[in-house]
């Protein structure tokens, strides 16, 4: 049975969280990046913006994105998805096109094999289960609380080693599915999973693929996805400082052994975890 709560504090740009102040979460924007444009599918795009008064509102692909100031002036900072294909694309600022290029990347294959063979192919009652929790995760994909300035600077949430990067073109059981949107870390079941930045617990969930979930906003469309929990320690609508404890690691889910899956996602797009380390 499906276990995923979804509070209206996911919708995107509505999140209001009582006692950020205090909190100490609001802070000032960083003065730089602290990584560099990677303007591939599964990058992020670093983008020039016209302009050098108040902060532009800039969006791509229907998405808002996020703004920083910059030498210059300002920058948009753009997640681009997985299935991007390279060349020229367009952000939207204020009713005009700034356009970028994306780069070619091609990722290695990954071939798994699982036990389970419904975890590869879901009978009619898991299509339905898992149409179901695509609809709750959707908007926490999308989740902008009020308030929170994401740092853009992260800590691997627990340590190991990577058994599985970001973007592989999975195959499992012969049969190819979509690619890896995340970090697989090798880990020993029950240890401890923290967050890797500050943020808002927006939802919380055991699902058919990613197991026992927890979906962390870290502000202006920034998200973590931390799935295959053997426990979770958080609640919604929790807030938490970089190190605190999210749950534990585990095998629940789509998992051939314990470890951690990381995703992270900016403006609704799943993007290299690595990038921000």
């Amino acid at each position: 049975m499906m276990m995923a709560r979804c509070l209206s504090a996911c919708r995107p740009a509505t999140l209001l969280i009582a006692g950020v102040i205090g909190s100490g979460m609001i802070g000032a924007e960083p003065a730089s990046l602290p990584f560099k444009s990677s303007p591939v599918p599964g990058g992020v795009a670093v983008i020039a913006l016209p302009g050098q008064g108040a902060a532009p509102r800039a969006t791509y692909r229907g998405e808002p994105v996020l703004v920083r100031r910059s030498a210059r002036g300002w920058q948009a900072v753009v997640g681009i998805p997985l299935s991007a294909k390279p060349g020229r694309e367009a952000i939207e600022v204020g009713g005009q096109a700034v356009s970028f290029t994306i780069k070619p990347k091609r990722y290695p294959e990954q071939r798994i094999t699982l036990k389970d063979q419904r975890k590869v192919t879901p009978n009619a009652e898991d299509e339905a289960r898992i149409a179901r929790e695509q609809a709750l995760m959707a908007p926490a994909w999308k989740a902008w609380p009020e308030g929170l300035v994401p740092s853009l600077r992260f800590h691997q949430p627990t340590p190991g080693g990577l058994t599985s990067s970001f973007g592989l073109r999975r195959i499992f059981n012969g049969e190819p599915r979509a690619p890896h949107a995340g970090l697989d870390i090798k880990a020993p079941a029950g240890q401890a999973v923290r967050a890797p930045a500050a943020g808002v617990v927006v939802l919380t969930g055991d699902f058919f693929f990613s197991g026992n979930a927890v979906f962390l906003a870290h502000g202006e469309g920034v998200v973590s996805l931390f799935a295959h929990l053997s426990k979770v320690t958080v609640k919604q609508g929790q807030l938490v400082q970089p190190g605190d404890l999210l749950g534990e690691v585990g095998m629940t889910g789509r998992a051939t052994g314990p470890h951690l899956h990381w995703s992270l996602s900016l403006n609704n797009a799943r993007v290299d975890p690595r990038l921000f380390l």
